[in-house]
């Protein structure tokens, strides 16, 4: 395998010693080969909300395993998952699954290129949106990670048609904007790929009026957020709709699925309804679907969820940020909801200008020095640490490392 991995940050080429193989999962721990056990705040990098083997998604797999693991024909599964994502995400009334989140967000661009017969789109700087070749620009993530602003491979031709916008700078957008064959604007609603970055009041609707303006379709990219900062995603919290939606990561309960959809008029132009093709073997397969179905009905009949997030989130929060400023560390502590990132050097973020400043080899020692004290983090500076509703019970315990850690890099 390339680097020992099958993504490249595992590889921890960041953050430097030798990355743990994982044996299982419970709760807020992971147990490792070597019979380690971490308090674990990648989360499958967002992707589970309750903990390691939750025992609801865990019992609905092993259900729909006896079943049988991939027909390639139609399942009710499909039909309930599809209805309840409908129900849960605002901007949504026509949705298709598919199986990772650069299939979600290739696809969206492909619907809204039909449906605007233009080819441009914009991104911003520091968002990822998968590893299709039209969004390896100024990318952020694992390629921030590795120093790497684009990706040898990618023609030229397969990004010429990509505007670049500075994130919270609806002025840069506007700009972007100008030349009038923009199909869409592809934006992660709360920035996690350079790290977590909010959007500035009045960023969100400010895309949504320049879109209306210019003839583009608004695509927010909540494979990270969506179900993570909100029930309904990003859109609910922060009262902005959409016309299309990338799902990923909570959507199918930490299981290999994503999904995009939004406006109907749009949605009905996917094959068969219409000439837009996209298609996926194992999409809507019976072991993430059942695994979707059993993450969202939790969020449905238990929506105190959030709350509980919130709490602990806060509480970390503000344990980290008192730390940086008690041991005279310069940086600061982003968060929206249940995700949050310690940038090291900068007072604030609000795009990558300010993300690229960060003290990479700070946040490295920080790294290492949680990780020696128990505590399992991303190994990069320009990820999002995650949640979980498990992560209550450890807290305590997590808070200590962590602080210590910040101490340990002064």
């Amino acid at each position: 395998m390339p680097g020992g991995v099958n993504s490249p940050v595992r590889a921890f080429n960041a953050v430097g010693g030798h990355p743990p193989f994982v044996v299982s999962g419970k709760g807020p721990h992971l147990t490792t080969e070597d019979g380690h056990r971490l308090i674990d705040f990648i989360a499958s990098w967002g992707a589970l909300l309750f903990g390691h083997a939750d025992p609801a998604i865990v019992s609905a797999v092993e259900e729909a395993a006896r079943k049988g693991t991939s027909f390639g024909t139609s399942t009710a599964l499909e039909v309930e998952l599809a209805e309840l994502i409908v129900e849960l995400v605002p901007s949504v009334e026509v949705v298709r699954l598919v199986n990772s989140g650069t299939e979600a967000t290739a696809s969206a661009i492909r619907v809204a290129r039909a449906a605007t017969e233009k080819s441009g789109i914009v991104k911003f700087e520091g968002c990822y949106h998968g590893h299709a070749d039209p969004f390896l620009v100024r990318a952020g993530s694992g390629l921030a990670t590795l120093g790497e602003p684009d990706s040898p491979g990618v023609p030229a031709g397969a990004v010429a048609d990509t505007r670049l916008a500075r994130f919270n700078d609806l002025e840069s957008v506007a700009k972007a904007l100008a030349g009038g064959d923009v199909a869409a604007i592809i934006v992660e609603p709360v920035a996690g790929n350079m790290g977590v970055v909010p959007p500035a009041d009045g960023f969100l609707a400010g895309l949504r009026d320049l879109c209306d303006l210019h003839g583009a379709l608004l695509i927010f990219d909540e494979v990270m957020t969506g179900f993570r900062v909100a029930r309904g995603g990003a859109q609910e919290r922060y009262g902005v709709t959409a016309d299309l939606t990338c799902l990923g990561k909570v959507v199918a309960g930490g299981t290999p699925a994503a999904a995009y959809g939004g406006r109907e008029d749009l949605m009905r132009g996917v094959a068969p309804d219409g000439p837009v093709y996209q298609a996926g073997t194992l999409a809507g397969n019976p072991l993430a679907t059942a695994a979707g179905l059993a993450c969202l009905r939790q969020l449905v009949e238990r929506p105190g969820i959030y709350d509980g997030l919130e709490r602990s989130g806060a509480r970390l929060e503000s344990a980290l940020s008192t730390a940086l400023t008690s041991n005279g560390v310069a940086g600061c502590v982003q968060r929206v909801g249940a995700m949050l990132t310690v940038f090291f050097g900068p007072t604030e973020v609000a795009s990558w200008d300010d993300a690229a400043t960060v003290d990479r080899d700070r946040f490295a020692r920080f790294f290492q020095a949680a990780y020696t004290g128990g505590v399992l983090l991303p190994p990069s500076q320009f990820e999002a640490l995650f949640l979980m509703e498990s992560h209550a019970e450890v807290l305590d315990e997590a808070i200590d490392v962590l602080t210590a850690a910040i101490g340990e890099t002064a």
